[in-house]
Formats: C-alpha cells, sequence, structure tokens
C-alpha cells in the first residue's frame, strides 16, 4: 500500500513540477490537514491570511474552541480582537512547527509559514513593522506578510534591514512588484553594509493573479464591455511574465508568488520559473487531478491579441501590466487593492463575532 501510495503521489503533477523543475509549491492554508497533503505532493511552505485563518477556524473549530476558552479566562482583560490574534498566532506556530524540517534542509530559503499582519494598519508603517518584528519571534521559520501600500513599502524595506523575511502582499500590478523588490533590495544593502547575514532569509514578493482579474471582471460588467471571456484569465498571467521578466533582467532577489488562484493557467503557465505558486488545497487536489502537461511554460509569451485587448479595453490593465502605469501614491486607491484590504478586514470582523460567540455567548440562544 505505501509503494502504491508513493507511486500515485510521484505521478500527481505537483510533485512532478517540484521535482523537475526550480519552481516551487507552498499551500495557501496553515490548516494542518492541508498542509500535510500539500507537502506529501511537494510542497516545501506555506501562506496565510485573514480569509483563511477564519476559514482554519471553522473548520477546526471543536478543536480550538477549548483554547480560546482557556485563553478567556487566562486573559481576563483581554479583548475579542486580542484573543482572536493569539488564535491567528497559536495556528501559525503549529503549521511552522510542520515546515521546521523542510526549513532545516533548505536552510531558510523554503520551509516557511507566512504569517500576515493586521490588515487595519495598511495606513501605519510603525504599527506594520512592530507586528512583524512581534511575529518573528514566534518561530524560526516564520515569514511575515505585509501588505504593498504606500505605508507598506517602508515598512517591508525596514523588516528586512532588520533580518525579517517578508511575503509582501495584497500586490497585484508590475508597479507594485518592482516598489517591493527595490525596497526589499534596499534592505539587504543595509544589512550587507553593516556586516550583517542574508544568507538564510527568503523573501517573496506576491503577485495576487486572480484578484486582478476578479478586478477586471468587475469593470468589464460596469462599463458593459464586450470582450471574450476568456481574454479576462490572461490578466494575472500577463502581469506576472511581465513582472518575472523584469526581475530576471534586474537580478532582483527576491522571489515571485502566485496566489488567488482562478484558472490552471495561474499554475500551469508559471511552471519552470524560479518563483513560487501557492494554491489552496482545493486546487491542488484539481491540478494534481488533471491531465495538463508540466512543462516550462514561463518563458511562453501570453498571446499579443490578449495582451492588446486588455491593453486597449481596461485603463487599469494597463496600469497593472506598464512598468510607469502605476504611481507610488496610486497604491492605496487601484481597485483590486481596495477590495482586497476590504474583505481582509472583513474577516478580521468575522474573526471577531467567532471569538465572540465563545467570549460572550449569547444568553438568547442558550
Amino acid at each position: 500500500m505505501a509503494q502504491l501510495q508513493s507511486a500515485l503521489q510521484y505521478k500527481s503533477p505537483l510533485f512532478q513540477m517540484t521535482q523537475t523543475t526550480p519552481t516551487c509549491l507552498w499551500n495557501d492554508s496553515s490548516s494542518i490537514e492541508e498542509l500535510t497533503y500539500s507537502i506529501e505532493h511537494g510542497a516545501v511552505g506555506a501562506t496565510c491570511n485573514p480569509s483563511i485563518a477564519v476559514a482554519v477556524l471553522k473548520k477546526e473549530m471543536t478543536v480550538w474552541k477549548p483554547r480560546i476558552q482557556e485563553l478567556v479566562r487566562a486573559m481576563p482583560h483581554a479583548t475579542e480582537d486580542e484573543i482572536a490574534w493569539k488564535i491567528v498566532e497559536e495556528i501559525s506556530a503549529n503549521a511552522a512547527r510542520l515546515l521546521m524540517p523542510i526549513f532545516e534542509r533548505e536552510k531558510g530559503h523554503n520551509g516557511r509559514l507566512s504569517i500576515q499582519t493586521d490588515p487595519r494598519n495598511y495606513r501605519n508603517t510603525d504599527a506594520m513593522l512592530a507586528q512583524a518584528l512581534h511575529f518573528n519571534k514566534l518561530a524560526p521559520n516564520m515569514i511575515v506578510k505585509i501588505a504593498a501600500t504606500r505605508a507598506g513599502i517602508p515598512a517591508i524595506e525596514e523588516a528586512i534591514y532588520r533580518g525579517v523575511n517578508i511575503n509582501a502582499t495584497v500586490s497585484f500590478t508590475v508597479p507594485q512588484a518592482i516598489a517591493i523588490a527595490e525596497a526589499m533590495e534596499r534592505g539587504f544593502k543595509r544589512r550587507e553594509a553593516e556586516g550583517l547575514d542574508i544568507s538564510t532569509m527568503g523573501p517573496v514578493v506576491t503577485l495576487m493573479l486572480g484578484r486582478l482579474d476578479d478586478w477586471l471582471k468587475v469593470l468589464h460588467d460596469r462599463h458593459n464591455l464586450s470582450v471574450d471571456p476568456g481574454y479576462l484569465e490572461w490578466a494575472g498571467v500577463a502581469v506576472f511574465k511581465r513582472a518575472y521578466e523584469i526581475f530576471r533582467e534586474r537580478g532582483y532577489r527576491p522571489r515571485l508568488l502566485a496566489a488567488a488562484f482562478r484558472n490552471h493557467m495561474h499554475w500551469s503557465e508559471l511552471i519552470g520559473g524560479d518563483v513560487v505558486i501557492s494554491p489552496p488545497c482545493a486546487w491542488q487536489k484539481r491540478y494534481n487531478e488533471s491531465d495538463i502537461d508540466v512543462i516550462p511554460r514561463i518563458d511562453t509569451p501570453v498571446d499579443p491579441k490578449i495582451v492588446n485587448t486588455l491593453l486597449k479595453k481596461f485603463p487599469d490593465f494597463e496600469r497593472a501590466y506598464t512598468e510607469d502605469g502605476l504611481s507610488f501614491e496610486e497604491f492605496d486607491t487601484f481597485g483590486a487593492t481596495r477590495r482586497t484590504l476590504r474583505q481582509f478586514i472583513a474577516a478580521c470582523v468575522e474573526m471577531n463575532g467567532l471569538i465572540r460567540e465563545i467570549m460572550l455567548p449569547n444568553p438568547d440562544t442558550e
């Protein structure tokens, strides 16, 4: 049985990708069950965000409810928000332990668990930096997510300088990816100038491909446009490939990470790149049961007809695709940024509500 399982595992497309190309697989969840499956199929890291933390807590509430009750008793003056973040930290630390053997084997380049700073602080550099420094102490193999907002970019630079591995998130565009990479490189150079080690650091720059596609679909319907719907599935892929091309040309040391999966191209078109793909477990299972050939496609250009149509029809695609399409001052107001921040902030509110039901049960339903 073990031999059969091993043979089936090796035949899975994601496992083949991790064994035959430089493309890495991370799991987009800190659920132990899902991360275990992902590691079995070649994953070497994991990411999380407020929405994912809520999903994990809902799925594993029977496990976490006693712990929440224990924290409520042990922290008599804590708010539901403080209890919620304590649970997020513990969920993340548990997943980080599962990744420690990989972290040790790969000397920090992989084997890390992403934990996201509070999205409500997206305008506050000092608050994001302080939380990043705190999260960095939770486990040796933490990597901290900071939003690529106007306030987030300087926090990213300072965190890298202080030796904190960063996964820049809430990022959808080539201009954001470049600004993040430049900030990380400045942090690296400041450390190197002081003789500080960077050999075990492995920061990444996330591009949320599907969320850019989602935003263009909103604009498509809002403005009554008529575009082949298949074209809208390629927007995030085109931006990622353009960013990857620039990263290689300029020798940026951070890796790009693909997130927010909506179709198989968000995986299959990136195979072969020295990048990270981070799909949720459900998408990994879908990919593993597919018959898609595991061949390098990262250098295959998106059909110019598709790119030109998107550039012509969608000013926001042009802003996302071109290097100078979005100014630093516009990062926070880009449509995909606002939508994502609102969703992440709403997840924080939902998390607090889950804690409240245990911390302060509704007497009308007892």
